[in-house]
């Protein structure tokens, strides 16, 4: 449960009904909010309640508390060139980096295959070819567009979407269900979409590159997987157990990101609706949407990446910043080496732990 903050609205039944019913409804403000309501509105809450309805009240409060303390880290995650290596191998300069020691072609050999495997898949699968002129900073950002209209049966090909005119309501309200079965082939698969022998290729591919490039890509999910799981929050030995949230701002468009995702086995680790694409938006504003959605008096942001957009968009927002570099150099900053401990650290610097408060 993240830290939106909730607060309990407690409406007890009429008199008239000769039952009590405790309904309980759920608002993302803030803590305080809570605080105020149980306090300030007793006629809500106290008002024809029975002692037990009290007590059950009494504890759901405690409960509801003691999992808002609970400290939320959100990892803000750089996708090519940190989690994946693509651009790099098709250009070579990865292999460049090892002065020798790998084969340059072989590497390039590898990302133009996954380059053409990754828009094959988009433009057949997940409408790119119709809607890659309509880039959008996350997936569900047509939702209010979409009317919720049964698509089974309904025509893509001939619905007279056009993907240069998609400003105008009609093509929102179109471009936005294109959205919604994406979102639907992402949460399903590849196994959904592809038989046996297709997914065995993509296997070997996955394995050819992991072994190319030192086991980068296994490491990389290795790390997403262990922040993904509850865990004791390392920058604070005492704290309860930490929620941990991974989400990725690639500055490559949102629907081949959404594929890289799902080929390159980060889809049952990081869910489409935190897969943000800072293409034509900025990694700023895309991080700003993030504080935006997550924010709290106990959440904590880590930016991970290798670039100097990233750096700087953390820079502004007053996050730490964990640099990544691919070049083959005795540090941390780099996988297999980087873990959640190394993360930890950096967030340690930046907000400090519950050591601090017992200090005082």
């Amino acid at each position: 449960m993240i830290n939106f903050l909730c607060w309990l609205l407690v409406q007890i039944a009429k008199p008239e009904t000769q039952k009590k019913t405790l309904t309980v409804r759920l608002f993302f403000v803030s803590k305080s909010s809570f605080d105020l309501f149980i306090n300030f509105h007793p006629s809500s809450v106290h008002q024809s309640s029975s002692k037990g309805e009290g007590l059950f009240l009494n504890k759901l409060k405690s409960k509801f508390l003691r999992v808002m303390d609970r400290k939320i880290n959100v990892f803000v995650w750089d996708m090519d060139e940190t989690l994946i290596l693509l651009k790099s191998l098709i250009t070579g300069t990865y292999a460049k980096a090892f002065n020798g020691s790998k084969d340059v072609q072989k590497g390039i050999e590898i990302g133009k295959t996954w380059e053409n495997q990754i828009l094959r898949i988009c433009d057949d699968y997940f409408f790119y070819e119709q809607i890659e002129g309509c880039n959008k900073p996350y997936i569900d950002a047509m939702r209010e567009y979409d009317d919720g209209l049964d698509l089974t049966d309904y025509d893509f090909a001939n619905d007279g979407f056009v993907g240069a005119a998609f400003d105008d309501d009609a093509n929102k309200k179109k471009l936005a269900y294109r959205h919604r079965i994406i979102a639907q082939k992402y949460k399903k698969g590849l196994r959904s979409l592809f038989g046996e022998k297709m997914i065995k290729s993509w296997d070997d591919l996955y394995e050819a590159t992991d072994d190319y490039t030192d086991k980068w890509l296994s490491s990389a999910r290795a790390c997403v997987a262990q922040c993904a799981r509850g865990n004791k929050d390392s920058t604070a030995p005492n704290s309860s157990e930490a929620e941990n949230i991974n989400v990725i701002v690639t500055s490559g468009s949102l629907i081949p990101s959404l594929v890289k995702c799902l080929l390159f086995r980060l889809d049952d680790l990081i869910s489409y609706d935190n897969v943000y694409s800072s293409w034509e938006v900025g990694k700023y504003k895309c991080f700003s949407l993030i504080k935006e959605r997550f924010n709290g008096p106990n959440v904590q942001f880590c930016a991970i990446g290798d670039g100097w957009e990233e750096c700087e968009a953390a820079e502004n927002m007053q996050w730490p910043f964990v640099q990544i570099d691919p070049a083959p150099v005795s540090t941390s900053h780099r996988f297999p080496e980087l873990n959640l401990e190394t993360l930890g650290h950096y967030i340690s610097v930046i907000y400090g732990g519950d050591s601090d408060d017992e200090d005082e």
